[in-house]
């Protein structure tokens, strides 16, 4: 017989050391307004002091030439809510070294920042954006040992980075849903859960 109980709402399942390069995936049941079914990249990470990720599944509602309305961008081009931190910051997570000079290396091939006048001449050539780049304003931030309290609580289950290219496609639950999928069986009470709890 299956134990619905154990099987639909532990969540305490013990999970891997975060560190620079993985993703955060919020356990099913934390409410709070910025990180409810996140799925967050650590940027950095200093064990038992401090650390930085951005919010990879939550659309802001901005566009980007809304925010940045003095470049030449015209397209269209959502903007997602990397956190609460510094929301008057633009951030961007790509796969473009080629195209974005000076941009920093992150993990397997995702990378954040760069030239912005390469972005722009990037977006305006009318390249692909879906999967390649993503941009955020804000980020979230840990400090004084936080993050690992947070996970040895099963706040967070932490991931390593796989198939790269996904983690810049897709939005809000359906994203974390698929990313609580790569975790594996012993999630699998996890994607039962909805984004609200009323749709149970």
């Amino acid at each position: 017989m299956i134990d619905l109980d154990n099987t639909l709402f532990n969540i305490n399942v013990a999970s891997a050391i975060p560190s620079a390069g993985s993703f955060l995936v919020a356990e099913p049941f934390l409410r709070e307004q910025h990180f409810n079914h996140a799925v967050i990249l650590l940027l950095d990470y200093f064990p038992y002091k401090s650390a930085m990720g951005i919010v990879m599944n939550k659309l802001s509602g901005y566009k980007l030439s809304e925010l940045m309305s003095e470049s030449n961008i015209k397209k269209d081009v959502d903007v997602y809510c990397g956190g609460p931190v510094s929301t008057d910051r633009l951030f961007y997570i790509h796969r473009l070294p080629q195209f974005i000079s000076g941009s920093s290396h992150i993990v397997n091939d995702l990378y954040v920042g760069g030239d912005f006048d390469d972005v722009c001449s990037y977006i305006s050539q009318g390249l692909p954006l879906e999967g390649n780049i993503r941009f955020f304003i804000g980020y979230s931030g840990w400090d004084d040992g936080q993050l690992d309290e947070e996970v040895n609580d099963h706040v967070w289950a932490t991931a390593p980075a796989l198939k790269t290219s996904r983690y810049l496609t897709g939005d809000e639950d359906a994203y974390w849903h698929s990313v609580v999928r790569e975790l594996g069986s012993r999630y699998r009470g996890w994607r039962y859960q909805p984004m609200d709890p009323k749709n149970n």
